[in-house]
């Protein structure tokens, strides 16, 4: 069975391919702001599922992993930011705080879907207006929710984390690999 990646994310793809190189790439052309939650982990989950939805109705006969992160503070969503000045906001709402990371996950064969959401919970040491600057004129914070790469950049303000680290990258991996499994069995594993 195709597996089939329902992000453009570079970073999900390069979890995905941990565990096998065999798979193809489809962003999903889900309309996500049509979808509300009655949480931020809960909206985590159902833009994945919506997105793995949209992906597996074009491909029949696939096996098709959806996965959308959120990044939480103090109840606030914190999506991709729409320029600099909204970037700016958020680092400076994150600096020297703990927030939440929820990423979900799901995966469908077009018959049966299952779904997950996983938290992490990440403080961030005070973020120095210098180096936040620097980050905001690279272009690293305009493609992520939170505006911020915990590989990235941010690694400088990390404090502690709580939870999966590839969490808070964008797929849970470990967790994502036992839910693979499940659907394709031992198919996918190995095949790098």
């Amino acid at each position: 069975m195709k597996l089939i990646l329902a992000s453009g994310s570079p970073r999900r793809r390069e979890l995905l391919s941990l565990y096998t190189k065999d798979f193809a790439v489809c962003a999903s052309d889900f309309d996500e702001k049509a979808v509300h939650a009655a949480t931020p982990a809960a909206l985590a989950e159902a833009l994945a599922r919506g997105k793995c939805l949209a992906v597996a109705g074009q491909n029949p006969g696939c096996l098709v992993v959806g996965s959308d992160t959120v990044v939480e503070l103090d109840g606030e969503i914190f999506g991709k930011p729409r320029d600099a000045e909204d970037a700016r906001r958020m680092l400076r709402a994150l600096s020297g705080r703990t927030h939440q990371v929820h990423t979900g996950v799901c995966v469908s064969n077009g018959t049966t879907t299952e779904s997950f959401v996983d938290t992490c919970r990440v403080t961030f040491f005070p973020i120095p207006e210098e180096e936040m600057e620097r980050c905001i004129a690279s272009g690293e914070p305009f493609d992520k929710a939170g505006a911020y790469a915990i590989q990235g950049q941010a690694a400088l303000w990390l404090d502690r984390l709580e939870g999966d680290y590839y969490t808070i990258m964008g797929l849970p991996v470990s967790r994502t690999v036992r839910l693979l499994q499940r659907f394709a069995g031992e198919k996918l594993a190995g095949q790098r």
